[in-house]
Protein backbone atom coordinates (compact mmCIF):
# COMPACT_ATOMS: atom_id res chain seq x y z
CA UNK A 1 0.00 0.00 0.00
CA UNK A 2 2.56 2.23 0.99
CA UNK A 3 6.12 2.83 -1.49
CA UNK A 4 8.46 1.96 1.21
CA UNK A 5 6.68 -1.13 1.36
CA UNK A 6 7.57 -2.41 -2.47
CA UNK A 7 10.66 -4.93 -1.42
CA UNK A 8 8.87 -6.84 1.96
CA UNK A 9 12.46 -8.80 2.04
CA UNK A 10 13.93 -5.31 2.96
CA UNK A 11 11.91 -4.59 6.00
CA UNK A 12 11.78 -5.42 9.64
CA UNK A 13 10.54 -4.80 13.03
CA UNK A 14 7.69 -2.19 13.07
CA UNK A 15 7.90 -1.41 9.51
CA UNK A 16 7.51 -5.13 8.34
CA UNK A 17 4.54 -5.39 10.73
CA UNK A 18 2.83 -2.21 9.12
CA UNK A 19 3.40 -3.15 5.93
CA UNK A 20 1.94 -6.60 6.70
CA UNK A 21 -0.95 -4.96 8.18
CA UNK A 22 -1.84 -2.77 5.00
CA UNK A 23 -1.63 -5.13 2.29
CA UNK A 24 -4.44 -5.70 -0.19
CA UNK A 25 -5.40 -8.95 1.48
CA UNK A 26 -5.97 -6.80 5.37
CA UNK A 27 -8.27 -4.65 3.93
CA UNK A 28 -10.60 -7.59 3.31
CA UNK A 29 -10.82 -8.08 6.88
CA UNK A 30 -11.33 -4.26 7.61
CA UNK A 31 -14.21 -3.63 4.53
CA UNK A 32 -15.71 -7.32 6.54
CA UNK A 33 -15.75 -5.54 9.99
CA UNK A 34 -17.76 -2.94 8.25
CA UNK A 35 -20.40 -6.23 6.52
CA UNK A 36 -20.79 -6.96 10.38
CA UNK A 37 -21.46 -3.53 11.50
CA UNK A 38 -24.22 -2.74 8.74
CA UNK A 39 -25.56 -6.48 8.95
CA UNK A 40 -26.62 -5.30 12.48
CA UNK A 41 -27.52 -1.97 11.70
CA UNK A 42 -30.09 -3.40 9.07
CA UNK A 43 -31.18 -6.56 10.51
CA UNK A 44 -32.06 -5.03 14.33
CA UNK A 45 -34.90 -2.68 12.78
CA UNK A 46 -35.91 -5.11 10.63
CA UNK A 47 -36.08 -8.51 13.23
CA UNK A 48 -37.37 -6.07 15.61
CA UNK A 49 -40.30 -4.79 12.74
CA UNK A 50 -40.53 -8.93 12.28
CA UNK A 51 -40.88 -9.21 16.26
CA UNK A 52 -43.45 -6.55 16.24
CA UNK A 53 -45.48 -7.94 13.62
CA UNK A 54 -45.57 -11.53 15.39
CA UNK A 55 -46.58 -10.18 18.44
CA UNK A 56 -49.51 -8.21 16.97
CA UNK A 57 -50.55 -11.38 15.19
CA UNK A 58 -50.24 -13.43 18.23
CA UNK A 59 -52.43 -11.70 20.54
CA UNK A 60 -54.85 -10.80 18.03
CA UNK A 61 -58.49 -12.13 18.02
CA UNK A 62 -58.94 -13.42 14.81
CA UNK A 63 -57.89 -17.08 15.15
CA UNK A 64 -56.05 -17.69 12.17
CA UNK A 65 -53.75 -14.91 12.17
CA UNK A 66 -52.92 -15.98 16.17
CA UNK A 67 -52.15 -19.29 14.85
CA UNK A 68 -49.82 -17.45 12.39
CA UNK A 69 -48.07 -15.82 14.73
CA UNK A 70 -47.68 -18.01 17.33
CA UNK A 71 -46.50 -21.05 15.03
CA UNK A 72 -43.96 -18.60 13.90
CA UNK A 73 -42.74 -17.89 17.29
CA UNK A 74 -42.56 -21.90 18.08
CA UNK A 75 -41.37 -22.85 14.88
CA UNK A 76 -38.53 -20.99 14.65
CA UNK A 77 -37.60 -20.86 18.24
CA UNK A 78 -37.50 -24.50 17.97
CA UNK A 79 -34.88 -25.49 15.60
CA UNK A 80 -31.68 -24.71 16.10
CA UNK A 81 -30.09 -21.39 14.42
CA UNK A 82 -27.54 -23.40 12.40
CA UNK A 83 -29.42 -26.18 10.79
CA UNK A 84 -32.38 -23.39 9.78
CA UNK A 85 -29.45 -21.34 8.37
CA UNK A 86 -28.44 -24.04 6.57
CA UNK A 87 -31.69 -24.62 5.19
CA UNK A 88 -33.67 -21.96 5.13
CA UNK A 89 -31.16 -19.72 2.41
CA UNK A 90 -31.19 -22.49 0.03
CA UNK A 91 -35.05 -23.02 0.06
CA UNK A 92 -35.39 -18.88 0.15
CA UNK A 93 -32.96 -19.01 -2.70
CA UNK A 94 -34.44 -21.72 -4.80
CA UNK A 95 -37.83 -19.69 -3.70
CA UNK A 96 -37.13 -16.38 -5.85
CA UNK A 97 -35.90 -18.52 -8.02
CA UNK A 98 -38.65 -20.59 -8.85
CA UNK A 99 -41.08 -17.32 -9.21
CA UNK A 100 -38.72 -15.73 -11.70
CA UNK A 101 -38.84 -18.91 -13.57
CA UNK A 102 -42.18 -19.59 -14.09
CA UNK A 103 -42.90 -15.40 -14.75
CA UNK A 104 -39.64 -15.60 -17.66
CA UNK A 105 -39.71 -18.84 -18.46
CA UNK A 106 -43.92 -19.61 -19.06
CA UNK A 107 -42.50 -22.31 -21.87
CA UNK A 108 -40.46 -24.28 -20.52
CA UNK A 109 -40.93 -28.14 -20.47
CA UNK A 110 -38.36 -29.98 -18.50
CA UNK A 111 -38.92 -30.68 -14.61
CA UNK A 112 -37.23 -28.51 -12.18
CA UNK A 113 -36.06 -30.99 -9.56
CA UNK A 114 -34.44 -33.28 -11.68
CA UNK A 115 -32.88 -35.81 -8.65
CA UNK A 116 -30.49 -33.55 -6.49
CA UNK A 117 -30.58 -30.39 -8.86
CA UNK A 118 -32.48 -27.45 -9.03
CA UNK A 119 -32.75 -26.24 -12.69
CA UNK A 120 -34.43 -23.50 -14.10
CA UNK A 121 -33.54 -21.08 -17.03
CA UNK A 122 -31.18 -19.09 -17.14
CA UNK A 123 -32.84 -16.14 -17.02
CA UNK A 124 -34.04 -16.72 -13.87
CA UNK A 125 -31.25 -17.75 -12.06
CA UNK A 126 -30.06 -15.09 -8.84
CA UNK A 127 -28.51 -13.43 -9.50
CA UNK A 128 -27.80 -13.93 -13.31
CA UNK A 129 -24.38 -15.54 -14.26
CA UNK A 130 -23.30 -12.34 -16.35
CA UNK A 131 -23.90 -10.12 -13.43
CA UNK A 132 -20.90 -8.00 -12.15
CA UNK A 133 -19.53 -9.24 -8.26
CA UNK A 134 -20.85 -6.40 -6.36
CA UNK A 135 -24.67 -8.58 -7.13
CA UNK A 136 -23.66 -11.27 -6.52
CA UNK A 137 -21.84 -9.75 -2.79
CA UNK A 138 -25.16 -7.97 -2.42
CA UNK A 139 -27.52 -10.56 -3.27
CA UNK A 140 -25.70 -12.74 -0.83
CA UNK A 141 -25.60 -10.00 1.93
CA UNK A 142 -29.42 -9.21 1.67
CA UNK A 143 -30.54 -13.01 1.62
CA UNK A 144 -28.15 -12.94 5.26
CA UNK A 145 -30.48 -9.98 6.60
CA UNK A 146 -33.46 -11.97 5.70
CA UNK A 147 -32.45 -14.93 7.56
CA UNK A 148 -31.10 -13.09 10.63
CA UNK A 149 -34.36 -10.52 10.83
CA UNK A 150 -36.92 -13.88 10.92
CA UNK A 151 -34.51 -15.71 12.97
CA UNK A 152 -34.39 -12.95 15.61
CA UNK A 153 -37.50 -11.73 14.84
CA UNK A 154 -39.20 -14.93 16.66
CA UNK A 155 -37.17 -14.48 19.75
CA UNK A 156 -38.31 -10.48 19.32
CA UNK A 157 -41.95 -11.48 18.94
CA UNK A 158 -42.15 -13.71 22.06
CA UNK A 159 -40.58 -10.81 23.86
CA UNK A 160 -42.74 -8.49 22.83
CA UNK A 161 -45.37 -10.76 23.30
CA UNK A 162 -44.77 -11.17 27.16
CA UNK A 163 -44.00 -7.39 27.48
CA UNK A 164 -47.45 -6.24 26.41
CA UNK A 165 -49.11 -8.31 28.42
CA UNK A 166 -47.28 -7.13 31.09
CA UNK A 167 -48.54 -4.14 30.96
CA UNK A 168 -51.48 -3.70 34.04
CA UNK A 169 -54.71 -4.43 31.99
CA UNK A 170 -56.12 -1.70 34.39
CA UNK A 171 -54.68 0.90 32.22
CA UNK A 172 -56.45 -0.48 29.58
CA UNK A 173 -59.55 -0.45 31.18
CA UNK A 174 -59.28 3.53 32.35
CA UNK A 175 -58.26 4.57 28.63
CA UNK A 176 -61.67 2.16 27.61
CA UNK A 177 -63.70 3.63 30.05
CA UNK A 178 -62.61 7.71 29.10
CA UNK A 179 -64.01 6.50 25.35
CA UNK A 180 -60.87 5.42 23.49
CA UNK A 181 -60.87 2.73 20.77
CA UNK A 182 -59.32 -0.41 20.75
CA UNK A 183 -56.75 0.75 18.44
CA UNK A 184 -56.01 4.07 20.52
CA UNK A 185 -55.87 1.59 23.50
CA UNK A 186 -52.99 -0.05 21.99
CA UNK A 187 -51.41 2.69 20.12
CA UNK A 188 -51.83 5.56 22.96
CA UNK A 189 -51.14 3.33 26.11
CA UNK A 190 -50.12 -0.22 25.47
CA UNK A 191 -47.31 0.27 22.81
CA UNK A 192 -46.16 3.31 24.81
CA UNK A 193 -45.45 1.13 27.76
CA UNK A 194 -44.38 -2.31 26.65
CA UNK A 195 -41.16 -0.69 26.01
CA UNK A 196 -40.34 -0.81 29.63
CA UNK A 197 -40.94 -4.86 30.33
CA UNK A 198 -39.48 -5.35 26.39
CA UNK A 199 -36.01 -3.66 26.69
CA UNK A 200 -34.39 -6.33 29.42
CA UNK A 201 -34.87 -9.41 26.96
CA UNK A 202 -34.35 -6.85 23.83
CA UNK A 203 -31.00 -6.10 25.26
CA UNK A 204 -29.80 -9.86 25.76
CA UNK A 205 -31.36 -10.60 22.47
CA UNK A 206 -29.31 -7.91 20.84
CA UNK A 207 -25.92 -9.78 22.42
CA UNK A 208 -26.88 -12.77 20.82
CA UNK A 209 -27.05 -11.01 17.56
CA UNK A 210 -23.83 -9.24 18.08
CA UNK A 211 -22.58 -13.22 18.96
CA UNK A 212 -24.20 -14.87 15.87
CA UNK A 213 -22.46 -12.48 12.98
CA UNK A 214 -20.51 -15.47 12.83
CA UNK A 215 -22.89 -17.45 10.99
CA UNK A 216 -22.56 -15.40 8.33
CA UNK A 217 -19.74 -17.79 6.45
CA UNK A 218 -22.48 -20.12 6.53
CA UNK A 219 -24.58 -18.04 4.21
CA UNK A 220 -21.29 -17.43 1.65
CA UNK A 221 -20.44 -14.00 3.35
CA UNK A 222 -16.87 -13.65 4.17
CA UNK A 223 -16.77 -12.23 7.61
CA UNK A 224 -13.95 -11.21 10.23
CA UNK A 225 -13.73 -14.49 11.76
CA UNK A 226 -13.58 -16.16 7.90
CA UNK A 227 -10.50 -13.48 7.80
CA UNK A 228 -8.98 -13.99 10.60
CA UNK A 229 -8.78 -18.50 9.93
CA UNK A 230 -7.54 -17.32 6.52
CA UNK A 231 -5.36 -14.54 7.09
CA UNK A 232 -3.76 -16.25 10.64
CA UNK A 233 -2.71 -19.57 9.32
CA UNK A 234 0.41 -20.27 8.62
CA UNK A 235 2.13 -18.26 5.39
CA UNK A 236 5.52 -19.32 3.37
CA UNK A 237 7.42 -17.47 0.98
CA UNK A 238 5.57 -19.87 -1.95
CA UNK A 239 2.57 -18.07 -1.71
CA UNK A 240 2.95 -14.24 0.03
CA UNK A 241 6.02 -11.32 0.34
CA UNK A 242 5.02 -11.51 4.29
CA UNK A 243 5.97 -15.12 5.18
CA UNK A 244 4.47 -16.19 9.31
CA UNK A 245 3.57 -19.08 11.11
CA UNK A 246 0.60 -20.17 12.69
CA UNK A 247 -0.54 -16.58 13.50
CA UNK A 248 -4.36 -17.53 14.19
CA UNK A 249 -4.17 -17.07 17.91
CA UNK A 250 -3.64 -13.37 17.86
CA UNK A 251 -6.09 -12.99 15.09
CA UNK A 252 -8.61 -14.40 17.07
CA UNK A 253 -7.41 -12.29 20.10
CA UNK A 254 -7.78 -9.39 18.27
CA UNK A 255 -11.73 -10.85 17.47
CA UNK A 256 -12.13 -11.08 21.29
CA UNK A 257 -11.19 -7.69 21.95
CA UNK A 258 -13.10 -6.23 19.43
CA UNK A 259 -16.77 -8.31 20.51
CA UNK A 260 -16.01 -7.60 24.06
CA UNK A 261 -15.37 -3.49 23.70
CA UNK A 262 -18.38 -3.68 21.00
CA UNK A 263 -21.13 -5.68 23.97
CA UNK A 264 -19.33 -3.33 26.62
CA UNK A 265 -20.67 -0.27 24.72
CA UNK A 266 -23.64 -1.64 23.83
CA UNK A 267 -24.38 -2.45 27.66
CA UNK A 268 -23.65 0.94 28.29
CA UNK A 269 -26.10 2.54 25.15
CA UNK A 270 -28.56 0.01 26.28
CA UNK A 271 -28.53 0.84 29.78
CA UNK A 272 -28.68 4.58 29.41
CA UNK A 273 -32.19 3.60 27.13
CA UNK A 274 -33.28 1.93 29.88
CA UNK A 275 -32.85 4.45 32.04
CA UNK A 276 -34.98 6.81 29.78
CA UNK A 277 -37.93 4.67 29.53
CA UNK A 278 -38.01 3.87 33.34
CA UNK A 279 -37.95 7.85 34.12
CA UNK A 280 -41.52 7.82 35.82
CA UNK A 281 -42.59 4.78 35.26
CA UNK A 282 -44.07 2.66 37.58
CA UNK A 283 -41.71 -0.26 37.41
CA UNK A 284 -38.43 -1.47 39.65
CA UNK A 285 -36.29 1.10 37.52
CA UNK A 286 -38.97 3.67 38.17
CA UNK A 287 -39.05 2.98 41.61
CA UNK A 288 -35.57 3.19 42.18
CA UNK A 289 -35.10 6.73 39.89
CA UNK A 290 -37.89 8.58 41.72
CA UNK A 291 -36.51 7.40 45.27
CA UNK A 292 -32.90 8.37 44.49
CA UNK A 293 -34.64 11.64 43.05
Amino acid sequence: MFASCADPSQLEGLSWLLCYLTTGKHLSIYVSVGTVLLLLAITAPVALAFGFGGAMAARSHVAPLAWFGKGYIAIVRGVPDIAFFLFFVIALDQFFEWLRHEWKCPDWDQPIRQGNDFVVCAQAKLPLSTAPQWVHETYGFSLAVLTFAIVFGAFAANVLYGAMRAVPRAQMETAEAYGMSRRQCFWRILVPQMWVYALPGLSNLWMVLIKATPLLFLLGVEDIVYWARELGGSKTTRFTDYPHGDWRVWYFGALLVFYLLFTRLSELALGRIMARLTRGQATMGGEAQRKAG
